[in-house]
């Protein structure tokens, strides 16, 4: 029995988990200064912990405790292993908070607890029926629907985030059942999100229906004859031990075995020497500051550490706010600048623009700094209105340098080879300032510094990176632009607010520098950020101000044809569904292929509505002719409103040229993405799709020439699983999908028919990405049982391929990284997940070396291209994937095809030399469709 809990005690039980989570997402990522140690949780948690305390200072609160999981496997897990399976790892960056918050709590003296084996959910409902059962009062501090079960006589819910209180009537509004029944409806009901599964096709509204006509969820089962609506009853006879099995997931256990007493969970005043040192330690400056003064203590000095990785003869660190951010409006301010730079001999410069398209936006001004923490601004063409005037004057506003004036100072600073000039993105600003006739060189781009080190953890926008590195959120382009129709550019903003915002970006760049140039070593990727990333930029700027012509005929005859033939489609769908519907409506398809046509596996969203994805339509294709019809008439719809129709609009009317834009840090692996418009994508397994690449044509007196690596990935396969096999047939130069086929499959070659060769081929492909069974059946329309014997025998004939995905996981499961040939690192941070985004992670991770040794090939390929044809008639166009496209003069076709081939053919070389040849296809025509 309880010595202090009793009568006029309350006790208050937090759900832990559910404050970390709602910490973590509601605020930005934040590190810690001084080790880059991962905080933004901890930071939320410990103020939503202070919003508690001062919340019920002076309350009728006697007892308290934050209750915690403790790991993710519990009883329920040996009950079902398949509970909680399809949740998501815990991110990354959230992994080593979790002790901190334990600390945390602590620190704030508030007893915590959790216990191996059983929920955070099942100690609270141990609590919960002791403090009823001793005549006290319970509050539960969550909003988790699990725990509405215990609400009743002494025990509340309260949500702190909506500042609402759940009583019975709460849970009845929920349920549409009290809270003694809400177990039953959960039992039918299921739960996606802890993957229980209930009784399929019953929601919690029919499940609240049927218990509260029958009781009880257990004379529900024994009465389930009786039911009127079919599939109910058929859904309850069938699924009767998995509902009761549902049932004891959901129930909460209220025996749980505790290592502690309610008396243990008195209220206690925080020790303030404790407190105070832990938040210093988290270096929480804001927050120690205010707990200090509720305490009514000093609170301790917390001093400004350096980022994490910075050198260590970097300068010490400003705070943001205490930076200082220079106008510059004349000549002898800006030759002041100039002459600090030439002392430090780095410059971080940014600069502001009218647009997003490098190659039509107007240059408004520019931004430089030196020293972490004191930058300028130099307003250029900034004009009178007012920021919300979207039809402002034309006219300058005074005080603003003279743009040429200020360009003529600095060109001999940006082109001087002793000075580096360090940006984010550096590939925009380079290609602002060559249409201005200011080349800029050498470059350093802490976009890319963050990839070669970050690659797979976490995208690479400054905003993101000065959250996650240096604990500063930026000021939001949007609060100078606004949004929508009513945004204005950026030479409308007041210049007072661009100096405060465009000299942040230049101080936040040049912070991030001193943080990752020296990890750049310490990492071992310095190679890969010099030899891969920073000398790809110049290039790719160069590619992408050349654009390709496009036919703009070409397109509008295509998107015709492509419309009369989606017209057509559209005829013979509804004929094969017997009526008329809107074929581009997946609710109207989902009813005619699950309702009316009654083909099998029709599964139902939350909105109701029958899933039809692709995916969906692929399988029931072999079932029935109208879903093959279907996904033909979205690739032309696709076709038509991405390419034929939005590429009319990309072309440029200064250079009748589409101008793509490269993303070197788009993918992981290194595969590079392009935007504005997208063409790594343009599909050409399909007819339609390779005549898109029609209308991509030569300037008169020109050609097109294509270079494409001939089964890189393969060839990279068979080197790095050490295949005898499959290099020899590459050193041969056999059809490797014949001879795989051969080799599987015991045809002799002279025999192979086109069907076992495309078997092959699938498999030869789908196993660099590491594809299962059911992906392999789907790909070929064959059952999964054959097409599982297929990856089977291909292991068995291969069994280096095995070795090598086997060893491949291992390493990443223990370094949570991958490496390509080249020395790019790829992370894999959910490689020790579980469920279904482990087995994602493990393709990922067994594709990656491969995928990320070819991207690397031809990036080195396409550094050295510039060199290589400096001499001929020719301009580097576009790349895609594993091909190169340039625009060749009339009569110089074999010569540029024999120079880029070189190149190509031997990029890997010195660094990495592969056993197996690279061999590298050419074609030419007068557009790229003919070329390929």
């Amino acid at each position: 029995m309880s010595e202090t809990f009793g009568k006029g005690c309350h006790l208050h039980l937090i759900d832990g988990s559910a404050f970390i989570f709602r910490a973590y997402h509601a605020l930005p990522p934040l590190t810690r200064k001084s080790d880059g140690l991962p905080i933004g949780a901890v930071s939320g948690f410990c103020n939503m912990l202070q919003r508690y305390v001062e919340g019920n200072a002076g309350g009728d609160v006697t007892h308290v405790a934050v209750i915690f999981d403790k790991g993710s496997h519990t009883f329920r897990n040996d009950l079902y292993d398949q509970y909680k399976a399809n949740r998501d790892a815990m991110p990354e960056d959230l992994r080593p908070q979790i002790p901190l918050t334990r600390d945390a709590t602590r620190a704030f003296n508030i007893a915590c607890h959790e216990i191996e084996g059983y929920e955070a959910d099942d100690i609270i409902a141990t609590l919960a029926v002791q403090a009823r059962a001793l005549g006290g009062n319970c509050t539960i501090i969550s909003s988790d629907k699990d725990l509405m079960q215990l609400v009743g006589e002494g025990v509340e819910m309260f949500d702190a985030m909506k500042n609402n209180r759940i009583g019975v009537a709460g849970v009845e509004e929920k349920f549409g059942v009290g809270p003694n029944r809400v177990v039953d409806v959960q039992a039918l009901a299921g739960d996606s999100v802890d993957n229980v599964p209930g009784a399929p096709g019953i929601g919690i509204k029919t499940a609240a229906l049927l218990i509260n006509e029958y009781g009880d969820l257990e004379t529900l089962l024994e009465r389930a004859e009786e039911i009127k609506q079919p599939k109910r009853r058929q859904s309850l006879i069938e699924n009767k031990e998995q509902i009761l099995l549902s049932k004891k997931l959901v129930q909460l256990d209220e025996n749980t075995p505790l290592d502690f007493t309610i008396d243990d969970l008195e209220v206690r005043d925080p020790e303030p020497d404790v407190l105070m040192g832990f938040l210093a330690e988290m270096e929480f400056r804001t927050l120690t500051k205010r707990i200090a003064e509720a305490l009514k203590v000093e609170a301790p000095v917390i001093a400004d550490a350096p980022a994490p990785g910075s050198d260590v003869d970097a300068p010490d660190q400003v705070a943001f706010a205490d930076a200082k951010y220079d106008c510059v409006t004349n000549a002898e301010a800006l030759k002041t600048w100039i002459g600090r730079i030439y002392q430090r001999g780095f410059v971080a410069i940014d600069t502001e623009t009218t647009g997003l398209d490098d190659m039509r936006a107007d240059l408004v001004g520019i931004s430089l700094c030196v020293d972490a923490g004191h930058a300028c601004y130099i307003p250029l063409t900034h004009k009178e209105g007012e920021a919300s005037d979207l039809f402002g004057s034309d006219k300058l506003v005074d005080g603003q340098m003279d743009l040429e004036e200020a360009l003529t100072l600095l060109r001999p600073m940006m082109a001087d080879p002793s000075i580096v000039k360090i940006g984010q993105n550096m590939k925009y600003d380079a290609k602002i300032f060559a249409r201005y006739d200011a080349p800029i060189h050498p470059i350093d781009d802490t976009m890319l510094m963050s990839y070669a080190l970050h690659a797979g953890l976490h995208n690479h926008g400054m905003d993101g990176l000065s959250e996650r590195y240096l604990g500063h959120t930026p000021i939001s382009i949007k609060t100078l632009l606004g949004t929508g129709k009513s945004a204005i550019t950026f030479d409308r903003v007041p210049v007072d607010d661009a100096v405060r915002y465009a000299a942040e970006d230049a101080d936040i760049t040049l912070r991030l520098w001193h943080a990752f140039k020296p990890k750049l070593h310490v990492n071992k990727v310095t190679r890969v950020y010099e030899t891969l990333e920073r000398p790809l930029v110049p290039v790719l700027a160069q590619m992408e101000r050349h654009g390709i012509k496009v036919d703009r005929d070409v397109l509008s005859r295509m998107s015709n044809a492509f419309a009369q033939k989606m017209a057509g489609l559209e005829a013979e769908i509804q004929e094969l569904a017997g009526q008329s519907f809107n074929v581009g409506s997946p609710k109207q398809l989902g009813e005619i292929l699950f309702d009316k046509l009654e083909l099998p596996g029709g599964k139902k969203g939350k909105t109701g509505a029958y899933a039809t994805g692709a995916d969906v339509l692929e399988d029931l294709a072999t079932e029935h002719e109208l879903p093959g019809r279907v996904l033909d008439w979205r690739q032309l719809s696709k076709l038509k409103s991405t390419y034929t129709d939005a590429l009319q609009d990309h072309i440029n009317p200064d250079t009748g040229r589409v101008h793509t834009s490269y993303v070197q840090s788009g993918a992981s692996t290194g595969r590079m993405a392009s935007s504005d418009p997208n063409l790594q994508n343009i599909p050409i397994r399909s007819e339609e799709g390779r005549r898109i690449r029609e209308a991509f044509v030569a300037e008169e007196g020109k050609t097109l020439i294509a270079l494409d690596y001939s089964q890189i990935e393969l060839r990279i396969l068979a080197h790095m699983a050490d295949i005898p096999a499959l290099k020899q047939a590459f050193h041969d130069g056999l059809d490797i999908h014949a001879m795989t086929a051969s080799e599987m499959f015991n045809v002799p070659l002279e025999e192979m028919t086109p069907d076992v060769r495309r078997q092959a081929k699938a498999i030869n492909f789908g196993v660099i990405y590491g594809i299962s069974g059911f992906g392999l059946a789907r790909n070929l329309r064959i059952p999964r049982a054959e097409a599982q014997g297929f990856i089977d025998r291909y292991f068995e004939r291969f069994p280096g391929i095995k070795t090598y995905m086997d060893d491949t996981i291992a390493f990443a499961k223990e370094h949570e990284f991958v490496q390509t040939l080249f020395g790019r690192k790829i992370h894999t941070p959910e490689m020790n997940a579980k469920g279904p985004r482990a087995g994602f992670a493990k393709r990922a991770a067994i594709n990656a070396p491969i995928q990320g040794t070819a991207a690397d090939v031809i990036r080195r390929a396409m550094i050295r291209m510039p060199d290589a044809i400096a001499d001929l008639p020719c301009k580097m166009l576009l790349q895609v994937h594993d091909e190169l496209l340039f625009e060749v003069e009339e009569g110089a076709q074999e010569q540029v095809i024999s120079a880029v081939r070189n190149i190509m053919e031997n990029a890997a070389d010195p660094v990495v030399k592969l056993d197996v040849p690279l061999i590298v296809d050419a074609g030419e025509g007068p557009n790229w469709a003919q070329a390929h």
